[in-house]
C-alpha cells in the first residue's frame, strides 16, 4: 500500500479523536447518488467507538467494489451505532436533488438507535438536524466516521441498483448505476423512461 494512503487514512482517525476530545461522540454522514438519471438518493450515518479497530476506511470512491463490501458488514458489525435512509424518486422530483439528499441525511441521523453529541456532515450544506454539527468539505477523505458512512451509502446503493437492474434490465443499471454514460443514455432513448427513472434529470435526453 503506498505511503500516502496510509498517512491519509491515519489523519482520518487523528482527525475523529480530536473530534471526540473535543465534543464527545461523533457521527459522520455522507451520501451516494446524488448525480445519477435514476433512483433514490441513499445517506448513512455512523458512529464508530473510539477503538473500533477497523481497518482501512477511505473515501468509498478510493477502495475497490470488493473492499467496500467487506468493509460495510465490518462496519455495521463494529459501529456504535449505523442506520442508511432513503429520499424517494417522488421526493427527488418533489423538492430537488439537493433537499432531497437532505432529507436522506436527516433521516439517517434520526434513524440511529443512539444520538451523538456531535455531527459531521460530508460537503458544504448542512441538513435539518436537532443535534448540533458542521459540514466537512471532502469529509470523506478528512473523517474516518465520515467515510465509514460514505461506504454504507455507497455499498447500499449500488446494491439496490443491481436489483432495479433485475427488473428492468434493458437500462444496464448493474454496470453503471444510474449514472448518465452514453449506454444509459442510448437505451433511455430507444426505450424510454421507466419508472424509476428521475424525470427532471432526462430534460436533454427525451423530448
Amino acid at each position: 500500500m503506498r505511503e500516502d494512503t496510509l498517512l491519509r487514512r491515519q489523519r482520518m482517525l487523528d482527525y475523529d479523536t480530536a473530534m471526540r476530545t473535543q465534543f464527545g461522540s461523533i457521527c459522520g454522514v455522507d451520501e451516494a447518488g446524488r448525480g445519477p438519471l435514476a433512483g433514490d438518493v441513499y445517506a448513512a450515518a455512523v458512529i464508530l467507538p473510539e477503538a473500533h479497530g477497523i481497518e482501512g476506511l477511505d473515501d468509498s470512491k478510493k477502495l475497490s467494489e470488493k473492499r467496500r463490501e467487506a468493509l460495510f458488514d465490518e462496519i455495521q458489525e463494529k459501529a456504535a451505532a449505523w442506520c442508511i435512509a432513503t429520499a424517494s424518486i417522488e421526493e427527488i422530483e418533489r423538492l430537488n436533488i439537493l433537499q432531497a439528499a437532505m432529507l436522506a441525511m436527516t433521516r439517517a441521523v434520526e434513524g440511529l438507535g443512539t444520538a451523538p453529541a456531535y455531527v459531521l456532515v460530508d460537503g458544504n450544506r448542512m441538513p435539518q438536524l436537532t443535534v448540533p454539527g458542521e459540514t466537512v468539505v471532502k469529509g470523506d477523505a478528512t473523517s474516518a466516521s465520515i467515510a465509514a458512512a460514505s461506504i454504507l451509502a455507497k455499498v447500499a446503493r449500488d446494491r439496490y441498483m443491481l436489483a432495479l437492474d433485475a427488473q428492468y434490465p434493458q437500462y444496464g443499471f448493474a454496470a453503471h448505476k444510474g449514472y448518465g454514460t452514453k449506454a444509459h443514455t442510448d437505451a433511455i432513448r430507444q426505450y424510454g423512461a421507466s419508472p424509476v427513472h428521475r424525470p427532471s434529470f432526462l430534460k436533454k435526453i427525451l423530448p
